[in-house]
């Protein structure tokens, strides 16, 4: 035994892959058998993902969670932003362009309407705080987008450091993130039918209007996986874009406002 465990140790990355491929191996099992194929196979591993994360983090009393554990630490790697978002990346490779077409115009108002929104919440969360000025309210703004668009957006406009690092932390905040995860991960299943995201253009137009391309990607997943290539598309110009108009448009419009 303990050889085997030296063995799992030395190959971490190998074992995450196993462990996480046998999770998704029992999620089938429990998908068609106990649930009947009501409940999507990814919805139960996202759920069980969260649930075996929690419980680690509490066991290590670590800051990696599983990944403290160190025949887990391949999960470090495995879970990390470089795979994640390669993963995310190579979804596209199933998308057919006809169908994206279909989206229109109702796409790209999803998808303007969800950098809008989060910038306008940030732009006054930075007024109520005390940044008025329109170099900081633009950068902070463009932080509520994703943690992305902030930093590029202040350092293209000139802000400080101390802002942009408000910038990331008004949108890694703990409460953010937990809706966040709870809403996209394991509340879309659940209201799948509420939104009506049943065809390959709602999940475009959900992908422009939350933006977050994982929790778009995992929330999709666990409702249909064919509508992931297509949200998690659209989720990713959600970014550029809130890059383009950060420095531009955003801060010349508040700039005139307030400036």
């Amino acid at each position: 035994m303990d050889v085997l465990i030296q063995v799992l140790t030395k190959h971490a990355l190998i074992t995450a892959l196993a462990v996480t491929g046998l999770m998704m191996i029992v999620s089938h099992l429990l998908s068609k058998y106990l649930t009947k194929g009501k409940l999507q196979s990814s919805a139960i591993a996202i759920t069980m993902g969260l649930v075996i994360a929690y419980f680690a983090g509490v066991y290590t009393q670590g800051t990696k969670g599983i990944s403290d554990i160190a025949i887990f630490s391949g999960f470090a790697l495995l879970g990390g932003a470089m795979l994640r978002d390669l993963a995310i990346a190579s979804t596209a490779f199933e998308v057919d362009v006809k169908e994206v077409k279909k989206a229109g115009k109702v796409g790209l108002i999803a998808l303007l309407l969800g950098c809008v929104i989060p910038f306008v919440i940030g732009a006054g969360v930075a007024w109520l705080m005390g940044y008025k000025d329109p170099v900081s309210m633009t950068t902070i703004g463009a932080g509520a987008m994703t943690y992305i668009v902030g930093p590029i957006t202040g350092s293209a406009i000139g802000a400080s450091s101390e802002v942009i690092a408000l910038s990331i932390a008004i949108v890694m905040s703990f409460a953010m993130c937990f809706c966040m995860c709870v809403f996209f991960w394991v509340g879309r299943p659940l209201l799948a039918k509420f939104m009506y995201l049943k065809s390959l253009r709602s999940a475009m137009i959900f992908g422009g209007m939350a933006g977050t391309t994982s929790g778009v990607a995992a929330g999709l997943a666990g409702t249909d996986v064919r509508l992931v290539p297509y949200g998690a598309l659209v989720a990713t110009f959600y970014t550029g874009l809130g890059c383009l108009l950060g420095p531009s448009i955003f801060f010349l419009t508040v700039n005139a406002i307030f400036g």
